[in-house]
């Protein structure tokens, strides 16, 4: 007798197909340099029921190889939306906000309101619908892809040309546009009409729900993260993170907000504190996959057949689509200072939809406001315009490169304070004193501690320190090592010294490095590993015992420090011995082995 709860390899194929598009297919496409993002929405569409769905009515070994629980996974894949609005909220900043105004919330607002208008006059006289609706399409529609402009403009370099710092700026607004945005459909879909009393009493409860949620993460986060981060356990810091994010978007669905605000909001709280660096590198591996399981859903629930039975209709808003958000976006920026050309690559990189549309859209269609024909086609034709952005990008930097120098207001992509920051690891008693000394020589630092009582005091105090694990290649870029002219490693654990310079190096070969040893062993490993500069303790205080006991025996002060100096270099020279003779002998295995 067979047991009815017995577990079937079936129920795990949709698992399986999803691990197998995110370990094979999404590999394979970033090998193509084309963006990860594509190979999901891609695998989406081949896996659904509009791919090999379509064949396995008739080819019954496809079914293997074609997603089944569609619903199913359309509602955990919703968990990538709302991870996605908890990285966006982490990655804002009162000071990136300020330092970037002018483009964000000119260029960036102007982008939104012109492209949505052109979009929906659009939708009024081409597809006959009514105002409200075009509307909502064209606010949908008028958003960009920051998942996929973003890496494809990195690829060529572009991001810090006039037309990157454009695109950036634009898509940072869309991003901050998206949280009020679906305050309104939420508002629209209660069945609230005009702006009567009807529409106070759907928003009450949403703008209670968002205070209270804003006030409880206000008192509640940064204890909890604290007593997480004192346990010392990366497993228990990674279960706390998961609760702030799935927390925060259950209590504002509980409101009638979103889940994807209430974690957009916990995000924007957590930027401000000295965790936000270790939550972003935590949070990373979920967001991409949930966010690829979200893609994977869009592009099963994309109707293809659309495409043969009226690809009119879809071909015409992809084209208009793309052709109103060029022109738009190349106006726009014309008229915020950037040359001909720049502004045409800036139009080119934000012409495609983007993911924030299929959440649009589809809440539209949810709430009744919008045709579900009307809102699959244009789905259809956002998802073909995407698939076009590697190419708009790539035409775009053609151009770009052709145009003039950066103008001088464009502004930077990051806050800088006028110089680089030195990047201190450890704010010990050795680390404090560094960070001192550069202080009262006016270079600017920020520091890494895992020791969370370090941090918190160092922050009293106006400190820029951040709590996390600094041996993690994604802090310390996080943390500035890509602009930092020089790394300090201050931390008292010879093995956690080294896995950070092991880590620094990998990603900055030319970096200076300059660490504390332990002794001549451990400064021999650091050279070995490449650092710039080892100072061993017990040389260090042998060498200050040296010098206080020569000057007290009445040896003059400037042989003291001569003899001293010659004989921390005898030092350093000894202690670089071994890592020029591992050199020298590799070289010569080369040379033997060479034809």
């Amino acid at each position: 007798m067979s047991d009815p709860h017995a577990v079937s390899p079936s129920d795990y194929k949709d698992l399986v197909l999803f691990l197998a598009t995110a370990g094979i297919v999404v590999p394979l496409f970033k090998r193509l340099k084309v963006s990860p993002i594509l190979g999901f929405l891609g695998a989406g569409v081949v896996l659904g029921p509009s791919g090999l769905g379509a064949l396995a009515t008739r080819v019954h070994w496809l079914d293997a190889f074609t997603v089944g629980r569609t619903q199913e996974v359309a509602q955990l894949a919703e968990f990538g939306v709302v991870f996605l609005l908890f990285t966006i909220g982490l990655e804002l900043s009162w000071e990136r906000l300020r330092a970037m105004r002018r483009m964000v919330f000119g260029l960036g607002a102007a982008q939104v309101v012109v492209g949505a208008a052109l979009l929906a006059v659009g939708g009024v006289f081409a597809l006959q619908l009514r105002p409200l609706v075009a509307g909502v399409l064209g606010l949908a529609l008028a958003l960009s892809s920051t998942a996929v402009a973003l890496p494809a403009l990195a690829e060529r370099k572009r991001l810090q040309s006039p037309a990157g710092r454009a695109v950036f700026s634009v898509l940072l607004f869309q991003d901050l546009a998206v949280a009020p945005l679906l305050v309104v459909l939420s508002v629209l879909g209660s069945g609230a009409n005009g702006f009567g009393p009807e529409v106070l009493m759907a928003l009450a409860p949403r703008a209670v729900g968002l205070i209270v949620l804003a006030l409880a993460g206000r008192l509640l986060l940064r204890p909890m993260m604290r007593s997480v981060a004192r346990a010392r356990s990366e497993e228990l810091f990674v279960a706390a993170c998961l609760l702030v994010v799935i927390g925060a978007g259950l209590i504002a669905a509980a409101t009638g907000l979103s889940m994807g605000l209430g974690a957009f909001v916990a995000g924007l709280l957590l930027a401000e504190t000295e965790y936000r660096h270790e939550v972003e590198v935590t949070v990373e591996p979920f967001k991409g996959l949930l966010l690829g399981l979200f893609f994977l859903s869009m592009g099963i629930g994309l109707d293809l057949s659309l495409l043969v039975s009226q690809p009119v209709l879809v071909l015409g808003i992809a084209a208009a689509l793309i052709l109103l958000k060029t022109v738009s976006v190349a106006g726009l920026s014309r008229v915020f200072g950037l040359k001909a050309r720049g502004a045409l690559e800036a139009g080119l990189a934000l012409a495609a939809g983007g993911e924030f549309a299929f959440i649009v859209v589809n809440q539209a269609i949810g709430a009744g406001l919008l045709p579900a024909g009307t809102g699959q086609a244009s789905l259809t034709a956002v998802t073909l315009s995407m698939f076009a952005i590697p190419a708009l990008t790539a035409l775009g930097a053609h151009l770009g490169r052709r145009s003039e120098a950066t103008p001088a207001e464009a502004p930077p992509l990051e806050p800088t304070h006028g110089k680089a920051e030195v990047l201190v690891v450890g704010y010990g008693r050795v680390g404090r004193l560094v960070a001192d000394m550069l202080t009262r020589h006016e270079v600017p630092w920020t520091a890494i501690e895992r020791d969370t009582r370090l941090v918190e005091a160092a922050r009293r105090e106006g400190k820029t320190l951040y709590f996390g694990d600094a041996a993690r290649p994604e802090l310390l870029r996080r943390c500035g090592l890509d602009r930092a002219p020089a790394l300090v490693v201050t931390m008292d654990s010879p093995d956690g010294a080294e896995a950070v310079v092991a880590a620094a190096r990998e990603l900055r070969p030319d970096l200076m490095v300059v660490a504390r040893a332990r002794d001549a062993r451990h400064a021999a490993r650091l050279y070995d590993l490449g650092v710039t500069d080892a100072v061993p303790e017990t040389i260090e205080a042998s060498l200050q015992l040296s010098e206080s006991l020569l000057v007290d025996l009445g040896v003059p002060m400037g042989l003291v420090i001569a003899s001293i100096h010659e004989k921390r270099d005898e030092y350093r020279k000894a202690l670089n011995q071994p890592l020029a003779l591992g050199a020298k002998v590799r070289r010569a295995r080369d040379a033997r082995s060479t034809p």
